[in-house]
C-alpha cells in the first residue's frame, strides 16, 4: 500500500479529536463514508470522447455499492497522460479496479505498471500495447479501421496537430448504436486528441502482471475487433466479452454489459 501523507495527517488528527485510537472509524470519518471492503473503480475515458462518456457504467457501478472516480484524461501525450492518471490511482484509498476506453486502456496499461494496489484492469474495446507499441500501430494492425478519413486535424504551436472527429461523420464512425441525438451532442462535446498521443510507444505493460478483462465492441471502427481479440488474447484475458453490434461507443450504448464485467474483475479471487 502506498503511503499518503494528506491521510495520514487527516488520520491523526481525527484521533486526537475523538480521544481514540480506533483506525477504522478514523479512517471512515478521514474518507467521509462508511468503511467497505469493496475496490474503488477508477474510469479512463479515451480520444474523442470525456468523462461523461462513462455515466451510464457509473449509474450501474454505484447501483451496486462500488466507489467511482472518473480520470479527466489529458490527451495530450502517452507518458504525460499516464503519470496524470498516476497521480489520479495515487489519491484514491485502498484497492483499485482500473477499466479504460480506447486510448484509454493504453493510458492505464502505463499508469498501473508496478503498483501493487491496482488489483485488476478491464479493457473496453481499448488498446493494451506491448512495450514500444503505439496506438497508431495497434489500430492497424489489422484491417477494418476508418478513423483516418474522418478526423479534421487542427495544427497546434509545437508543430504538433490536435485531432478530432468531423462533427458530421461523428455518429457513423464513433457511435453507430447510440440515439442521433445523443450522438450529435457527443459530436459537439468530444475532446481532440494530440497526434503525438497516438504515436508514442508504450512503456512496461501493466497487464503482464495485474490480471485483465476485456470487452470487445463487435462492430467498432476506431480499432478493429480482430485487433481488439488479439490484444486479449495476448494479455491472458480472464473473461472476454463480446457484443457482436456494438460501436466503438459501446460503454454509452451497453453499459450494463459493460458494469457487469467491472463487477465481475472487481469480485475475481
Amino acid at each position: 500500500m502506498r503511503v499518503r501523507i494528506s491521510r495520514v495527517v487527516a488520520l491523526a488528527a481525527a484521533i486526537v479529536l475523538t480521544g481514540t485510537a480506533s483506525v477504522s472509524g478514523a479512517a471512515a470519518a478521514v474518507a467521509g463514508t462508511h468503511v467497505t471492503t469493496r475496490p474503488t473503480i477508477v474510469l479512463v475515458h479515451g480520444a474523442f470522447a470525456d468523462s461523461a462518456s462513462w455515466s451510464g457504467v457509473i449509474e450501474r457501478l454505484q447501483q451496486r455499492g462500488y466507489p467511482v472516480v472518473a480520470a479527466a484524461n489529458p490527451l495530450r501525450g502517452l507518458s504525460t497522460d499516464a503519470a496524470y492518471v498516476r497521480t489520479v490511482i495515487d489519491s484514491v484509498p485502498g484497492p483499485i479496479v482500473l477499466a479504460g476506453h480506447s486510448y484509454g486502456g493504453a493510458v492505464m496499461t502505463n499508469a498501473a505498471a508496478g503498483d501493487p494496489d491496482v488489483k485488476a484492469l478491464v479493457y473496453i474495446a481499448a488498446f493494451a500495447p506491448d512495450k514500444g507499441e503505439s496506438a497508431l500501430e495497434l489500430s492497424g494492425k489489422f484491417p477494418g479501421s476508418t478513423l483516418g478519413d474522418t478526423l479534421a486535424p487542427v495544427p497546434l504551436g509545437d508543430g504538433t496537430t490536435d485531432l478530432a472527429i468531423r462533427q458530421d461523420l461523428f455518429r457513423q464512425q464513433f457511435a453507430a448504436d447510440v440515439s442521433r441525438q445523443q450522438a450529435t451532442l457527443m459530436a459537439v462535446t468530444q475532446r481532440p486528441i494530440r497526434d503525438a498521443a497516438l504515436s508514442e510507444g508504450s512503456g512496461e505493460p501493466a497487464w503482464k502482471t495485474i490480471p485483465s478483462w476485456f470487452l470487445l465492441a463487435g462492430a467498432d471502427r476506431n480499432i478493429p475487433v480482430a485487433a481488439q481479440r488479439w490484444m486479449a488474447d495476448r494479455a491472458g484475458s480472464r473473461a472476454t466479452v463480446e457484443i457482436r453490434k456494438a460501436s466503438h461507443a459501446v460503454g454509452v450504448s451497453n453499459p450494463r454489459p459493460v458494469a457487469d464485467l467491472i463487477v465481475r474483475a472487481a469480485t475475481a479471487r
